[in-house]
């Protein structure tokens, strides 16, 4: 029986892809455009991949990638580790499931604006509280008020990196908790009952079978809050607008600076490409590793 194939169906995919061509071709066409010219009172000259060669020989570019690669690493060796040891404690069923749960999902509710004004206001070395009690606790430990506040994160670069990473951790770690809480879900009950038949530690149970069935969720974690981390802007922009001086302009802070700031439009195109394909790279490898490692 000969099939008449219907082309029309064509036409309902139409919408999507001029959706797509709206928000991501044609944007990224232009930066791709911007990126190879040079713009001199609105007349364009060719100058092929000099913006490309400029940008990753700037010494301001490299502290600002540096400066992110330290905020990324050290905020995935932290809320890894804390969102697994948490998703471990959490009870598998009742109420209580359901309680923790919720909670855990409460910072991820909260607009990103929002939490960096809340930590704004919450480390502030005067009034806020967690500036107000550290500054108390040094107090304690022999530091002297009249020489000014041991934590003032508007003025120390070491406890404006200290008040970011700790925003961060608050609010993205119940991420990694979710999954992996989903993960350990996932577990078949009959590897727990074999282990308890073999006298397995806690330890050996979760080296030997949950860590290693949340291979797959965990990975996903790591990809999601790494990409995440990378590109962070609102939260440190309200909390410390990238400062004190230079300290926490990271990657993206640094290039709405160049690109709205200076409006150096072919640098910061440059830079934006840059930046794409170093996220783009950097998990694709991160990906492939690690699924190849599990096929061994």
């Amino acid at each position: 029986m000969n099939k008449t194939l219907n082309q029309r169906a064509w036409w309902m995919v139409l919408p999507v892809l001029i959706l797509v061509a709206m928000n991501a071709v044609i944007p990224l066409m232009t930066v791709v455009n911007f990126s190879v010219q040079e713009e001199f009172y609105g007349e364009f000259s060719f100058i092929g991949v000099q913006w490309f060669a400029d940008t990753l020989t700037d010494e301001r570019f490299q502290n600002a990638l540096l400066r992110q690669l330290g905020f990324t690493f050290t905020i995935l060796a932290i809320e890894i580790p804390l969102g697994i040891a948490i998703a471990l404690t959490i009870p598998r069923s009742g109420v209580w499931a359901s309680v923790c749960l919720v909670l855990m999902a409460l910072p991820l509710l909260i607009p990103w604006n929002v939490v960096g004004a809340m930590w704004n206001i919450y480390a502030l070395p005067d009034i806020g509280f967690l500036g107000y009690m550290l500054n108390a606790g040094a107090g304690l430990f022999g530091h002297d008020p009249a020489s000014g506040p041991w934590f003032d994160y508007t003025q120390e670069p070491v406890a404006a990196w200290f008040t970011v990473i700790l925003m961060d951790v608050w609010h993205w770690t119940s991420l990694v908790v979710l999954l992996a809480y989903a993960g350990l879900q996932s577990i078949d009950n009959a590897y727990y009952q074999a282990a308890r038949i073999d006298g397995a530690s806690s330890w050996a149970v979760f080296r030997y079978i949950q860590l290693p069935k949340m291979k797959h969720t965990l990975t996903i974690a790591v990809l999601l809050r790494f990409m995440d981390s990378f590109m962070i802007y609102t939260e440190p922009s309200v909390l410390t607008g990238g400062g004190p001086g230079n300290s926490t302009t990271f990657l993206s802070i640094d290039l709405v600076k160049i690109a709205l700031g200076q409006q150096d439009l072919g640098n910061a195109a440059a830079m934006s490409i840059i930046y794409f394909l170093m996220i783009l790279l950097v998990s694709w490898l991160f990906y492939t590793l690690t699924m190849q490692g599990g096929k061994r």
